[in-house]
């Protein structure tokens, strides 16, 4: 079976990537790095949009759409490594006021016991009395730790994913620009065999995650969304270390990106349902399917 995107889901694709590309570009990336904390102003923006209220009903003021149409949403933003608790607040768009609006941020324990941005968040659901700050590998995620652990939502882990596969097509994208433009010995780098490898491994990965995402959004098996989280994960990660070692030591300073996309992916793979949980949810799966 094929999976294309339909026209409007093509529109809704690019049209938040030009809202992002807009509001939050290499320059503003760099600029939260430096200076930490959420912009109110984009989050207001990206509620006007419908990007919290996507698979809101209309009925409810929502966009009325599905967890595909979510599914590119996030994918756009995982690309442009936008921060906050983008997850938590979408998921609470209809039952916290302000949330689909985006003029309510709201952040969430996940099923590992973490929470993110919970100092900045107006709603945190979940106990967090006594949560304990945690020193963050990612200057854009700031963390907490809770003793409650909340509940693990299959979108949440859908959505996450499909952050994931946009923070891997990234490094994918800033790999092969490199590789084409970065010279040695009188020629693109690209060009050498060892190089080129590593810009395919890149891809391989990217189109099998994605492939795997965009199934999952439309079956919404809880099988399914644990193979597409795992094969994230791993694009993400892997992804981002393998753009490491195209750009070489450049890769590693602080003024390229590349670190960002890492540290970015580590810290998704730490939220609920990822690692373990998947591949136990994904071998229980398979094993009731063995036995039919």
């Amino acid at each position: 079976m094929r999976f294309q995107l339909t026209e409007d889901q093509k529109a809704l694709k690019a049209g938040v990537r030009g809202l992002l590309a807009r509001r939050f570009d290499r320059d503003a990336l760099r600029a939260a790095v430096e200076r930490p904390g959420l912009d109110r102003a984009l989050w207001r923006e990206l509620g006007a949009a419908g990007f919290f209220a996507l698979r809101l009903p209309e009925v409810d003021g929502g966009v009325g759409l599905g967890p595909p149409e979510a599914v590119l949403a996030f994918e756009e933003a995982g690309r442009a490594l936008l921060p906050g608790p983008l997850v938590a607040t979408h998921l609470a768009a209809g039952r916290v006021p302000g949330a689909a609006e985006g003029e309510t941020v709201v952040a969430a324990v996940d099923g590992g016991g973490l929470v993110e941005w919970s100092a900045e968040a107006d709603v945190v659901l979940g106990d967090v009395s006594a949560a304990v700050p945690l020193r963050s590998v990612d200057p854009l995620t700031p963390l907490h730790r809770t003793r409650t652990q909340g509940s693990t939502d299959p979108v949440a882990v859908l959505l996450t994913a499909a952050e994931q596969l946009g923070t891997a097509t990234r490094a994918c994208e800033l790999a092969v620009q490199h590789a084409r433009t970065r010279e040695q010995f009188g020629q693109p780098i690209g060009a050498f065999q060892a190089v080129k490898h590593l810009c395919a491994e890149l891809l391989v990965r990217v189109e099998v995650a994605r492939a795997a995402v965009y199934a999952a959004a439309v079956t919404a098996d809880p099988a399914d969304i644990a193979a597409a989280r795992l094969l994230a994960d791993e694009a993400a990660v892997r992804g981002a270390r393998d753009c490491l070692q195209v750009y070489g030591g450049m890769g590693f300073t602080w003024e390229a990106d590349v670190h960002l996309l890492l540290k970015r992916a580590w810290v998704r793979t730490r939220r609920a349902g990822g690692g373990t949980e998947s591949e136990e949810l994904l071998a229980e799966g398979l094993l009731a399917g063995a036995g039919r």
